[in-house]
């Protein structure tokens, strides 16, 4: 399970060095083997699966129909331009340039544990989304919300 968040800089040639609390975490999941996506619902960051992890969802994406629109463009910006990936030894994971120009990601970026995964958000964006969900009204928050965090 991840959790947390981490801002890092990306160097000069598009890497994220991992950030050490992840490190043994992603070893003992995955042994190193990710794949890096794009996010289908925030243009503005990408998605880290545990390769195991993105296999479950791979193949549940996959099994969508893709005769119906929303399921192709799901399929097509998951699974169609899935990268694996792994860290080299010095935990760096190199960003794909097309990846990084589309989630406009340049020099600063925030990277969060979410569970089974992690998101890697253009540190701006993510700051713009949060500022966002904070200024809606609290109508969207169910009562069962509330018991979960409260």
């Amino acid at each position: 399970m991840f959790f947390g968040e981490t801002a890092v800089n990306l160097d000069a040639k598009g890497r994220l060095a991992i950030p050490v609390r992840y490190r043994e975490l992603i070893a003992g999941a995955c042994n190193n083997k990710l794949v890096l996506t794009y996010n289908p619902f925030e243009i503005s960051s990408l998605l880290l699966y545990p390769e195991e992890e993105w296999d479950k969802l791979k193949d549940q994406i996959m099994a969508l129909s893709s005769f119906n629109d929303e399921h192709r463009n799901l399929q097509l910006k998951l699974v169609g331009s899935a990268f694996h990936i792994e860290p080299d030894k010095g935990f760096r994971l190199q960003l794909p340039v097309n990846m990084r120009q589309e989630a406009s990601m340049d020099k600063k970026v925030v990277m969060l544990g979410m569970g089974k995964k992690f998101e890697i958000w253009n540190d701006d964006a993510l700051m713009k989304v949060r500022r966002a969900v904070i200024n809606k009204s609290g109508d969207e928050v169910t009562d069962e919300m509330k018991k979960i965090v409260l």
